[in-house]
Protein backbone atom coordinates (compact mmCIF):
# COMPACT_ATOMS: atom_id res chain seq x y z
CA UNK A 1 0.00 0.00 0.00
CA UNK A 2 1.20 3.86 -0.41
CA UNK A 3 3.04 5.03 -3.72
CA UNK A 4 6.75 5.00 -4.66
CA UNK A 5 7.83 8.04 -6.64
CA UNK A 6 10.54 7.28 -9.52
CA UNK A 7 13.26 8.72 -7.01
CA UNK A 8 12.49 5.83 -4.15
CA UNK A 9 10.39 8.28 -1.78
CA UNK A 10 8.10 6.03 -0.38
CA UNK A 11 4.41 7.74 1.14
CA UNK A 12 2.60 5.81 3.13
CA UNK A 13 -1.35 5.39 3.08
CA UNK A 14 -3.48 7.16 5.47
CA UNK A 15 -4.12 4.34 7.23
CA UNK A 16 -3.62 3.34 10.99
CA UNK A 17 -1.05 0.23 11.15
CA UNK A 18 2.36 -1.02 9.40
CA UNK A 19 2.88 -1.32 5.92
CA UNK A 20 6.02 -3.25 4.63
CA UNK A 21 8.36 -2.13 1.48
CA UNK A 22 10.01 -4.47 -0.42
CA UNK A 23 11.85 -3.25 -3.20
CA UNK A 24 13.87 -5.33 -6.23
CA UNK A 25 16.46 -4.36 -8.12
CA UNK A 26 15.32 -5.19 -11.59
CA UNK A 27 19.06 -5.72 -13.32
CA UNK A 28 19.82 -8.28 -11.29
CA UNK A 29 16.77 -10.06 -9.12
CA UNK A 30 18.93 -11.45 -6.51
CA UNK A 31 19.45 -8.48 -4.80
CA UNK A 32 16.45 -7.31 -2.70
CA UNK A 33 15.16 -5.48 0.14
CA UNK A 34 11.89 -5.15 2.81
CA UNK A 35 11.57 -2.34 4.90
CA UNK A 36 8.28 -1.49 7.61
CA UNK A 37 7.07 1.56 8.29
CA UNK A 38 4.23 2.61 11.15
CA UNK A 39 1.95 5.26 10.80
CA UNK A 40 -0.17 6.69 13.06
CA UNK A 41 -4.07 7.40 11.63
CA UNK A 42 -5.94 9.95 12.64
CA UNK A 43 -7.99 8.88 15.21
CA UNK A 44 -6.21 6.35 16.81
CA UNK A 45 -5.95 6.31 20.35
CA UNK A 46 -3.14 4.75 22.25
CA UNK A 47 -1.94 5.30 26.23
CA UNK A 48 1.29 7.62 26.38
CA UNK A 49 3.90 5.87 28.34
CA UNK A 50 3.41 9.39 30.87
CA UNK A 51 7.01 10.68 30.07
CA UNK A 52 7.65 14.25 29.72
CA UNK A 53 6.82 16.98 27.12
CA UNK A 54 8.23 20.26 25.94
CA UNK A 55 5.97 21.80 28.93
CA UNK A 56 4.18 19.29 29.98
CA UNK A 57 3.06 15.74 30.73
CA UNK A 58 2.56 13.29 28.40
CA UNK A 59 0.19 11.25 30.69
CA UNK A 60 -3.18 10.06 29.57
CA UNK A 61 -4.55 8.45 26.39
CA UNK A 62 -3.73 10.30 22.92
CA UNK A 63 -4.68 11.14 19.24
CA UNK A 64 -2.03 10.77 16.42
CA UNK A 65 -1.99 11.54 12.72
CA UNK A 66 -0.36 11.37 9.80
CA UNK A 67 0.61 9.97 6.26
CA UNK A 68 4.27 8.81 7.23
CA UNK A 69 7.15 9.07 5.10
CA UNK A 70 9.78 6.39 4.80
CA UNK A 71 12.46 4.53 2.58
CA UNK A 72 11.97 1.74 0.45
CA UNK A 73 15.36 0.16 1.33
CA UNK A 74 16.54 -2.32 4.40
CA UNK A 75 18.50 -5.57 5.05
CA UNK A 76 15.55 -8.23 6.59
CA UNK A 77 12.29 -7.96 8.09
CA UNK A 78 14.04 -7.69 11.21
CA UNK A 79 11.76 -8.42 14.90
CA UNK A 80 11.70 -8.48 18.80
CA UNK A 81 15.13 -8.71 20.58
CA UNK A 82 15.07 -10.87 23.78
CA UNK A 83 17.26 -9.32 26.54
CA UNK A 84 19.86 -10.79 27.81
CA UNK A 85 19.25 -11.77 31.45
CA UNK A 86 21.98 -12.59 34.21
CA UNK A 87 20.22 -12.47 37.46
CA UNK A 88 16.23 -11.45 38.25
CA UNK A 89 17.00 -7.59 38.74
CA UNK A 90 19.87 -7.45 35.76
CA UNK A 91 19.03 -7.22 32.29
CA UNK A 92 20.84 -5.79 28.92
CA UNK A 93 18.49 -5.12 26.03
CA UNK A 94 20.16 -4.78 23.16
CA UNK A 95 18.84 -3.61 19.85
CA UNK A 96 15.83 -2.10 20.78
CA UNK A 97 15.59 -0.18 17.92
CA UNK A 98 15.28 -3.29 15.72
CA UNK A 99 12.24 -5.06 18.24
CA UNK A 100 8.68 -4.77 17.26
CA UNK A 101 5.75 -3.24 19.02
CA UNK A 102 6.97 0.66 18.98
CA UNK A 103 4.32 2.63 20.12
CA UNK A 104 3.50 6.00 19.29
CA UNK A 105 1.76 9.26 19.62
CA UNK A 106 1.41 13.26 18.49
CA UNK A 107 -0.83 14.63 20.84
CA UNK A 108 0.30 13.60 23.89
CA UNK A 109 3.81 14.59 23.28
CA UNK A 110 2.52 18.32 23.44
CA UNK A 111 2.16 20.97 26.51
CA UNK A 112 -0.13 19.42 28.66
CA UNK A 113 -0.46 15.91 26.78
CA UNK A 114 -3.03 18.20 24.25
CA UNK A 115 -0.31 19.30 21.46
CA UNK A 116 -1.54 19.76 17.65
CA UNK A 117 -2.02 16.67 15.57
CA UNK A 118 0.73 16.23 13.01
CA UNK A 119 1.89 13.58 10.50
CA UNK A 120 4.85 11.42 11.79
CA UNK A 121 6.24 7.83 11.00
CA UNK A 122 8.69 5.28 11.41
CA UNK A 123 10.52 3.41 9.07
CA UNK A 124 12.14 0.43 10.53
CA UNK A 125 15.52 -1.59 8.92
CA UNK A 126 17.05 1.27 7.12
CA UNK A 127 20.17 0.12 5.22
CA UNK A 128 21.46 4.00 4.40
CA UNK A 129 22.11 5.43 6.90
CA UNK A 130 22.74 2.59 9.60
CA UNK A 131 25.76 1.21 11.56
CA UNK A 132 24.25 -2.11 11.31
CA UNK A 133 22.15 -2.41 8.54
CA UNK A 134 18.60 -2.18 10.64
CA UNK A 135 18.33 1.66 11.68
CA UNK A 136 14.84 3.19 12.74
CA UNK A 137 14.00 6.15 10.54
CA UNK A 138 11.90 8.46 12.89
CA UNK A 139 10.31 11.33 10.68
CA UNK A 140 7.85 14.34 11.26
CA UNK A 141 6.11 16.56 9.39
CA UNK A 142 3.15 18.68 9.09
CA UNK A 143 3.38 22.84 8.70
CA UNK A 144 2.39 23.74 13.01
CA UNK A 145 4.98 25.74 14.72
CA UNK A 146 6.12 23.96 17.81
CA UNK A 147 4.31 20.10 16.99
CA UNK A 148 6.19 17.15 18.39
CA UNK A 149 5.90 13.20 18.21
CA UNK A 150 6.75 10.65 20.40
CA UNK A 151 7.69 6.83 20.02
CA UNK A 152 7.95 4.31 23.08
CA UNK A 153 9.05 0.78 23.27
CA UNK A 154 7.61 -1.39 26.17
CA UNK A 155 10.79 -3.75 27.88
CA UNK A 156 9.80 -6.80 30.22
CA UNK A 157 9.90 -4.84 33.73
CA UNK A 158 12.51 -5.55 36.12
CA UNK A 159 10.86 -3.62 39.25
CA UNK A 160 14.48 -4.69 41.21
CA UNK A 161 16.79 -2.61 39.24
CA UNK A 162 17.76 0.73 40.31
CA UNK A 163 19.96 2.10 37.59
CA UNK A 164 20.18 2.60 34.19
CA UNK A 165 22.44 3.39 30.82
CA UNK A 166 20.41 3.88 27.83
CA UNK A 167 23.46 3.75 25.28
CA UNK A 168 22.00 4.75 21.48
CA UNK A 169 23.36 6.39 18.17
CA UNK A 170 21.83 8.77 16.42
CA UNK A 171 22.04 10.76 12.98
CA UNK A 172 19.77 13.91 11.06
CA UNK A 173 20.48 16.06 8.56
CA UNK A 174 18.87 19.47 9.50
CA UNK A 175 19.88 21.18 12.79
CA UNK A 176 17.70 24.55 11.67
CA UNK A 177 15.06 22.15 12.16
CA UNK A 178 15.23 20.50 15.47
CA UNK A 179 14.04 22.95 18.64
CA UNK A 180 14.81 19.31 21.03
CA UNK A 181 15.41 15.80 21.04
CA UNK A 182 14.55 13.92 23.63
CA UNK A 183 15.35 10.47 25.21
CA UNK A 184 13.46 9.16 28.00
CA UNK A 185 13.52 6.24 30.23
CA UNK A 186 10.06 5.50 32.35
CA UNK A 187 10.01 2.88 35.41
CA UNK A 188 6.87 2.47 37.22
CA UNK A 189 7.53 -0.40 40.76
CA UNK A 190 5.69 0.45 43.79
CA UNK A 191 2.73 2.91 42.92
CA UNK A 192 5.02 5.32 41.84
CA UNK A 193 6.10 6.48 38.34
CA UNK A 194 9.85 7.47 37.65
CA UNK A 195 10.19 9.85 34.50
CA UNK A 196 13.69 9.77 33.25
CA UNK A 197 13.49 12.82 30.91
CA UNK A 198 16.15 14.28 29.07
CA UNK A 199 16.12 16.64 26.13
CA UNK A 200 19.02 17.78 23.88
CA UNK A 201 17.63 21.28 23.46
CA UNK A 202 19.08 22.94 20.78
CA UNK A 203 17.35 26.49 21.04
CA UNK A 204 18.54 26.86 24.53
CA UNK A 205 21.63 25.20 24.41
CA UNK A 206 21.57 23.48 26.33
CA UNK A 207 19.97 20.07 28.13
CA UNK A 208 17.28 19.96 30.03
CA UNK A 209 16.13 16.97 32.52
CA UNK A 210 12.81 16.67 33.77
CA UNK A 211 11.11 17.13 36.94
CA UNK A 212 8.75 14.44 37.36
CA UNK A 213 6.60 15.57 40.46
CA UNK A 214 6.50 19.06 39.15
CA UNK A 215 6.03 18.38 35.66
CA UNK A 216 8.49 20.78 34.43
CA UNK A 217 11.61 20.91 32.57
CA UNK A 218 15.12 21.71 34.24
CA UNK A 219 17.67 23.40 32.38
CA UNK A 220 20.96 21.82 33.72
CA UNK A 221 23.51 24.53 32.17
CA UNK A 222 25.48 21.60 30.40
CA UNK A 223 25.84 22.57 27.12
CA UNK A 224 23.84 20.72 23.79
CA UNK A 225 23.60 23.12 20.82
CA UNK A 226 23.31 21.13 17.88
CA UNK A 227 25.08 17.76 17.78
CA UNK A 228 26.91 17.85 14.23
CA UNK A 229 24.63 16.39 11.25
CA UNK A 230 25.39 14.13 8.68
CA UNK A 231 27.63 12.00 10.97
CA UNK A 232 26.53 9.17 13.61
CA UNK A 233 26.13 11.08 17.38
CA UNK A 234 26.59 8.57 20.21
CA UNK A 235 24.63 8.94 23.72
CA UNK A 236 24.94 7.43 26.88
CA UNK A 237 22.76 8.13 29.55
CA UNK A 238 23.30 7.46 33.37
CA UNK A 239 20.20 7.28 35.87
CA UNK A 240 18.96 5.64 38.71
CA UNK A 241 15.74 6.03 41.39
CA UNK A 242 16.97 6.56 44.68
CA UNK A 243 15.02 7.57 47.92
CA UNK A 244 12.05 7.69 45.93
CA UNK A 245 13.29 10.47 43.37
CA UNK A 246 14.60 9.97 40.04
CA UNK A 247 18.32 10.86 40.02
CA UNK A 248 19.91 12.21 36.70
CA UNK A 249 23.66 10.97 36.80
CA UNK A 250 25.37 11.88 33.73
CA UNK A 251 24.97 12.21 29.99
CA UNK A 252 28.26 11.62 27.51
CA UNK A 253 27.74 12.79 23.61
CA UNK A 254 30.48 11.65 21.52
CA UNK A 255 32.84 10.66 24.28
CA UNK A 256 32.60 14.11 26.07
CA UNK A 257 30.77 13.00 29.91
CA UNK A 258 29.31 15.55 31.98
CA UNK A 259 27.45 14.72 35.37
CA UNK A 260 24.36 16.07 36.18
CA UNK A 261 23.77 14.87 39.67
CA UNK A 262 20.37 16.26 40.07
CA UNK A 263 17.07 14.99 41.21
CA UNK A 264 13.49 15.00 39.88
CA UNK A 265 11.07 13.63 42.28
CA UNK A 266 8.45 10.96 41.20
CA UNK A 267 4.60 11.08 41.21
CA UNK A 268 2.38 8.32 42.30
CA UNK A 269 1.31 5.55 39.59
CA UNK A 270 0.19 1.98 39.12
CA UNK A 271 1.45 -0.54 37.23
CA UNK A 272 5.07 -2.21 36.95
CA UNK A 273 6.65 -1.27 33.26
CA UNK A 274 9.51 -0.69 32.22
CA UNK A 275 10.32 1.52 28.45
CA UNK A 276 12.41 3.67 26.60
CA UNK A 277 10.93 6.73 24.51
CA UNK A 278 12.31 8.98 21.84
CA UNK A 279 10.84 12.65 21.20
CA UNK A 280 10.91 15.12 18.18
CA UNK A 281 10.39 18.75 19.02
CA UNK A 282 10.01 21.24 15.83
CA UNK A 283 10.26 24.71 15.81
CA UNK A 284 8.29 27.84 15.06
CA UNK A 285 9.15 27.35 11.32
CA UNK A 286 7.80 23.98 11.82
CA UNK A 287 10.16 22.21 8.89
CA UNK A 288 9.75 18.26 8.48
CA UNK A 289 12.98 16.67 9.69
CA UNK A 290 14.41 13.13 9.71
CA UNK A 291 16.05 11.52 12.41
CA UNK A 292 17.74 7.63 12.42
CA UNK A 293 18.25 5.51 15.75
CA UNK A 294 20.64 2.50 15.70
CA UNK A 295 22.25 0.07 18.38
CA UNK A 296 19.67 1.24 21.08
CA UNK A 297 20.33 -0.69 24.30
CA UNK A 298 19.12 -0.47 27.71
CA UNK A 299 21.17 -2.01 30.59
CA UNK A 300 19.28 -2.30 33.97
CA UNK A 301 20.85 -3.72 36.89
Amino acid sequence: MGTITTEGLYTAPVADGSHTIAAMNQADETQSAKATVTVAAANSTQSSPGGSSPSGTGTGTATGTGTGKGTGTGTGTGGSTTPTQSTTNNATYQNIDEMGGWANCGACAGEGGRGPNVPYSLSQYASSPSMDGNAAHFWIGGRTPFADALWWKQLAPKPGATHFIYDLFFYYTNAGAVQALEFDGNQSVDGRKYIFGHQCNVAARQWDIWNTSGAYWVHTGIGCSAPPTYTWNHLVLEFERANGQTHFIAVTLNGQKSYFNRYGGSKAGGGNELNVAFQMDETSQAANYDVWLDKVNLTAF
